[in-house]
């Protein structure tokens, strides 16, 4: 895979066919969840920011795609995460490729980060 890229789909087209349909797939959850947000890569990962912070970042591994939402929104959603049976860290979740993708969860888990970020501008602080 290449070393660097300067847009989503230069990253998207570095994968094999089955791996670009999951991430076009988040890609484009991502847009219809929260249609305001704003591509970049950071990190060299693609990135989604929302009123200027990082709603979300993805990135494809060699068995499943991580999605970095931040601590709070895994929190947030610990238990749904667990009873669907996947892996988690402090602020990833692991999307393994013999799962179908979570879409729902990720929706609301977009939605939620997309609020906290309203909240979080409202009240002067940072994430």
């Amino acid at each position: 895979m290449s070393s660097h890229y300067e847009t989503i789909d230069q990253y998207i087209r570095a994968y094999p066919g089955e791996v670009q349909e999951r991430l076009g797939m988040l890609r484009r959850l991502v847009h219809e969840t929260v249609p305001e947000v704003e591509e970049s890569i950071s990190y060299q990962m693609p990135a989604f920011r929302y009123k200027g912070k990082i709603l979300l970042y993805f990135a494809a591994y060699s068995n499943h795609i991580g999605v970095y939402a931040t601590p709070r929104a895994n929190e947030a959603y610990a238990d749904q995460l667990a009873t669907m049976g996947f892996k988690t860290s402090k602020g990833t979740i692991q999307l393994p490729f013999n799962k179908p993708i979570p879409v729902e969860l990720l929706c609301d888990i977009a939605r939620f980060k997309a609020s906290s970020i309203e909240e979080d501008k409202k009240a002067g602080g940072k994430l």
